[in-house]
């Protein structure tokens, strides 16, 4: 899968995203990240990218065609149709099944803002998608897009070493993980729940099923009206409730 970043600032991606399972996947070819610098289509002899808005205000915004000429560039590189995602707190929230969505995609255009935004004529040209981290406000796109990346390539096969390390983890069903536990059996006076050191397969299976079940209803319940449940886990979340109301 191949990432081209539109940005004001390519070595803070580039920096950023340069460990751990993202270091791998790239030096394994599995993923691609190139990061176009916006400044170098500035056509003027400061590379000055932004301007004061129209209308007044306060900061700066940034030109729309420095944007488009970066974006122009990288057409060739791409699949017709490929969407380009906007980094912007308007859009909609990123979650799971944004990222299991991206994942499918051969190439994505991330455009990253600074100062007070872009020229929203560019915004309408190019943009495929408006996508938020949440409900704040932070200096520009960037650690955003390193958060979409990191998020969309563990999706990609070959760039976790075990297929379940995502399959079971948090919101990969709308559910929370189950807790986890390693060495040693017994800490601050804590230990390892039994079930987990039996060596009984399906009884591990069955409590962890549990513990997301109970996780996910005691702090994000409403992720629970999306998830797929079985008979059992009704029943499982019919006496939380009935506990709960006592």
């Amino acid at each position: 899968m191949n990432f081209y970043v539109l940005t004001l600032f390519p070595e803070m991606i580039l920096s950023g995203l340069n460990h751990s399972m993202i270091k791998r996947a790239v030096e394994k070819n599995i993923i691609n990240i190139e990061c176009v610098n916006i400044r170098d289509f500035a056509n003027n002899k400061h590379n000055q990218v932004d301007d004061y808005p129209y209308g007044g205000g306060a900061g700066m915004v940034i030109k729309p065609q420095p944007v488009f000429n970066a974006y122009e560039s990288i057409k060739n590189k791409v699949k017709e149709g490929c969407r380009v995602v906007y980094m912007t707190p308007q859009g909609k929230t990123f979650n799971q099944n944004i990222s299991e969505e991206f994942s499918r995609e051969e190439d994505i255009i991330i455009l990253c803002g600074h100062y007070e935004g872009i020229d929203e004529r560019v915004i309408d040209e190019i943009v495929s998608d408006e996508i938020s981290i949440g409900n704040f406000i932070i200096t520009g796109g960037e650690l955003a897009a390193m958060m979409i990346i990191d998020s969309v390539s563990r999706l990609i096969p070959g760039v976790l070493n075990n297929e379940e390390s995502f399959q079971n983890e948090t919101f990969s069903n709308n559910l929370l993980e189950y807790p986890q536990y390693t060495r040693p059996v017994e800490f601050m006076g804590k230990k390892v729940p039994d079930v987990l050191l039996s060596g009984h397969h399906e009884n591990v299976n069955k409590w962890r099923r549990e513990q997301s079940l109970r996780r996910t209803f005691l702090k994000r319940p409403e992720l629970l009206v999306n998830s797929e449940l079985s008979e059992n886990d009704i029943d499982f979340l019919k006496t939380l409730q009935q506990f709960q109301n006592r």
